[in-house]
């Protein structure tokens, strides 16, 4: 399980620091203004589908009925499963697709209130909307392809083709500003184009993992019946993370110019350990859970989600403290040049510090979720979620005045403190979770690990660069890059103290996973 989720995160690692490198060429080519609001609200509506599909809803959905259909009946039934949910998926996707193109003024009128129908902000969003929308039906395509090497445990094939589609958003940005001088436009393009190129890789490797699916007439059978019980309510139950991001941003349209941008870039960010470690958690974890309980094995499920907890937060709770303590200086060293303002650097780091409190919240909930998927329960989940909305929206109805663009990503990060608490008791009061002491012992010394480590590099940071945002560029690069390093290796240095992670056991256990034992 560690060597898949070391797989996953490495690759989703790779994507993430490609879309800072995308994510950079938005804030200095349009800033934080009209454009990049219109073009956030454009991306966020598919981007949200890719994620509760890519990463969410659908896995959960499919991947325990694909394992279980390779298992018991061999590939030839796995494959005529997988085809017949593909053939279903794409003339609803097709559909939905339809619709929303026709009906796009309204859905930005829903989704981006304060934007005001008839105004350039609100006409430049219904234009980019409708250049990126299909791109939900393609990723979701995708998606589906993922969860079928994910079931025949090729995690690496699955997680390295969704690093294209920052690959291509980052062309397709130069080549808008450099030859079409249309950046907005073009960064829109790129996200439909990516999503053609992200399935056409995805339906290669499937190919070659003997894999062929292929559109057919759809048969709404059994298998069917069961993917769409479980699809619907985990929609809700495991994509709770991405609705509240939703809600933020509805929001944020109700706040002044540049607020959808601030809190655009400031997820980035709090999304880079959020993907690597979150996403990677719970992909690899489902499969390990469901054949758990398929065996009956329930100590070995509590087992898997002890471990699965320690490696996750061994770097979510430095991540979460160290973003807090340096947020200033990283939204500055990356995002603050050409029209990117220090303004405009210093209010995204205020909403990256209110999401960075609920890091370690976020990636917990990816860890837990599994557990009652692979139990077939994706109603308890949906419950939990339809509460956590509401929650979230009152919060960010009641936090928005008084703090403007801290509001809502308090809001979100609050939301799932109380979203973890609930799952993390249900589990435990079903005997599905019990937190081993041995566990409990070494989160508490690396949240204190963590909390030194922060004091220490914020104390640095305000002593040894004071005037850090108006430095030249690669100074400013060069700066954060030591005081990264030096705040990982204080980490490191409590946790090789206290006996929590030694070196020498990490060069031991990544040894071990280039040489399995057979």
């Amino acid at each position: 399980m560690l060597r898949n989720f070391l797989t996953v995160g490495g690759w989703t690692l790779v994507s993430r620091v490609l879309g800072l490198v995308r994510d950079q060429l938005l804030a200095a080519l349009l800033g934080a203004g009209i454009a990049q609001d219109a073009f956030q609200i454009a991306f966020r509506l598919p981007n949200m589908f890719r994620r509760l599909f890519g990463e969410g809803a659908f896995n959960a959905a499919f991947v325990p009925l694909f394992t279980e259909k390779m298992t018991l009946h061999g590939a030839s039934a796995a494959r005529r499963f997988a085809s017949n949910t593909m053939s279903w998926l794409a003339i609803w996707l097709a559909g939905i697709t339809i619709l929303g193109e026709i009906f796009m003024p309204w859905v930005i009128s829903f989704i981006a209130p304060g934007f005001g129908a008839g105004s350039t902000r609100f006409d430049l969003a219904v234009t980019l909307s409708r250049i990126t929308f299909p791109y939900l039906l393609l990723i979701c395509i995708a998606a589906l392809l993922a969860g079928v090497l994910n079931g025949m445990h090729r995690f690496a094939l699955a997680a390295g083709a969704y690093v294209s589609f920052n690959i291509v958003g980052i062309m397709a940005i130069i080549l808008g500003a450099h030859v079409f001088h249309m950046p907005a436009q073009a960064a829109s393009w790129g996200i439909t184009l990516s999503g053609i190129v992200q399935l056409g890789l995805l339906y290669v490797a499937a190919r070659r993992a003997d894999m062929k699916l292929h559109l057919q007439r759809p048969v709404m059978d059994g298998d069917m019946r069961n993917v769409l019980r479980r699809l619907a309510p985990g929609l809700v139950g495991s994509g709770v993370t991405q609705l509240n991001l939703t809600i933020d941003t509805m929001i944020a349209t109700l706040l002044p110019a540049g607020s959808i941008s601030w809190l655009y870039f400031a997820d980035r960010i709090n999304q880079l350990p959020l993907g690597v470690l979150g996403a990677a958690a719970g992909t690899t974890i489902l499969p390990v859970l469901t054949r758990h309980h398929a065996a009956g094995d329930r100590e070995g499920s509590r087992e898997t989600l002890n471990r699965a907890i320690d490696y996750a937060m061994l770097l979510t709770l430095p991540a979460s403290f160290g973003i807090i303590a340096l947020a200033p200086e990283i939204m500055s060293a990356l995002f603050g040049y050409g029209r990117f303002t220090v303004q405009d650097a210093s209010f995204a780091a205020q909403s990256l510090r209110a999401y960075a409190i609920g890091l370690p919240a976020f990636v917990l909930v990816k860890v837990l979720s599994p557990a009652f998927f692979a139990q077939g329960d994706t109603k308890t989940p949906v419950r939990i979620g339809f509460g956590i909305l509401a929650l979230n929206l009152a919060l960010n109805l009641s936090l928005y005045r008084p703090l403007a663009h801290i509001g809502p990503p308090l809001a979100s990060s609050l939301a799932a403190m109380v979203n973890f608490g609930l799952l993390c008791w249900l589990l435990h009061r079903r005997g599905a979770m019990r937190v081993a002491t041995v566990t409990m012992r070494r989160l508490s010394i690396m949240l204190g690990s963590a909390v030194i480590m922060a004091v220490l590099i914020r104390v640095a940071a305000l002593y040894f660069i004071p005037d850090f945002m108006f430095w030249r560029g690669w100074a400013r690069i060069g700066a954060l890059g030591v005081m990264i390093t030096s705040g990982a290796a204080l980490y490191l240095a409590c946790l090789q103290i206290s006996g929590v992670a030694r070196v020498r056991d990490l060069v031991a256990a990544r040894r071990r996973m280039r040489n399995p034992t057979p």
